[in-house]
């Protein structure tokens, strides 16, 4: 079973998990491009997935419940919301996201993998 790691090791990870757990986000993204060159498959609906926590131990299950490729420009102000981050628009949704992929040369047509899951289970 494949590791649902949000964000990288600390405070971040932190926040992220626990807005996982208190079901406030329920939405990810993440860049195609990355997946490519990690050689990764793509998240499949279906797929659960461990949840861990910035000391890689796992605290809680997610299903993979849709899985979108589609250009940065095109994410909507439902997905930006539902990643459970405190984002009321895509414009601070995309600034914030830019930022942590440290996307100096992203563009609109820049392919990104929305994701939607749900907490399965808490352990």
């Amino acid at each position: 079973m494949r590791k649902a790691e949000f964000g990288s090791p600390g405070p971040l990870r932190d926040q992220l998990v626990a807005a996982i757990l208190a079901g406030t986000k329920v939405t990810t993204t993440g860049l195609l491009a990355e997946y490519e060159q990690a050689g990764e498959p793509l998240p499949e609906p279906g797929e659960r997935w461990l949840l861990v926590d910035s000391d890689d131990v796992t605290i809680g299950m997610i299903e993979i419940l849709e899985v979108t490729c589609l250009r940065l420009a095109d994410v909507d102000l439902r997905h930006a919301v539902d990643e459970g981050e405190g984002y009321t628009t895509v414009a601070q949704w995309r600034s914030a996201h830019e930022q942590f992929w440290n996307g100096g040369d992203m563009d609109d047509d820049t392919m990104v993998v929305a994701e939607r899951f749900r907490l399965v289970d808490k352990i």
